[in-house]
């Protein structure tokens, strides 16, 4: 098990969730629900009211002992404002894809560019991943902008099947990678 230690930037402390923190994680998704819908849905089914949050702050911390799933909350080091979210699921073969997100207000301060290099050093180091996987829609031009500047890089679009064809699911959905010896 990974020791549950939060995570320093130059502006940002990245921790585990605490049951303490309950009201502002269901604060910010409220606040943000129909902007993270496309993108979170799953989350947001599960913390529809205030007690939700509470349920889904225990699940992380026993998903964190199991080591299916890392997720830390994204606060502000000098005015301990809550601020966001980002985590790391492992997948197979030594691979694991991040997932973030920031409150509106939050967003064009380079926060997720920051909270992204953090995370990419505790899936290369602690975690030992050898891929990173951040998935964005085509649409989220910020979101494929903060992969890149962190060192992501595009991977190129997949063949569809030919009874694929008609479906423009595939086209819908960036896929960037870094790799260990690419960090």
């Amino acid at each position: 098990m990974l020791p549950r230690a939060p995570l320093y930037t130059e502006r940002l402390c990245l921790r585990p969730y605490e049951p303490a923190d309950a009201d502002a994680f269901f604060a910010l998704l409220h606040a943000d629900r129909a902007r993270f819908q496309p993108s979170f849905p799953d989350r947001l089914q599960a913390v529809r009211v205030p007690a939700d949050a509470v349920t889904s702050l225990l699940t992380f911390a026993e998903d964190w002992r199991t080591g299916r799933f890392y997720v830390f909350g994204i606060w502000h080091r000098a005015t301990a404002e809550y601020v966001g979210d980002i985590c790391l699921m492992p997948q197979q073969k030594g691979q694991a894809e991040i997932g973030y997100y920031l409150a509106a207000a939050a967003e064009g301060y380079g926060y997720a560019r920051e909270a992204l290099g953090a995370i990419i050093d505790f899936g290369f180091t602690a975690m030992g991943s050898q891929r990173l996987l951040v998935r964005c829609y085509a649409n989220n031009v910020r979101g494929q902008a903060v992969a890149r500047a962190v060192g992501f890089q595009l991977e190129p679009p997949l063949k569809r099947p030919l009874w694929f064809l008609n479906s423009d699911a595939l086209n819908q959905i960036q896929r960037f990678w870094l790799t260990r010896d690419a960090a």
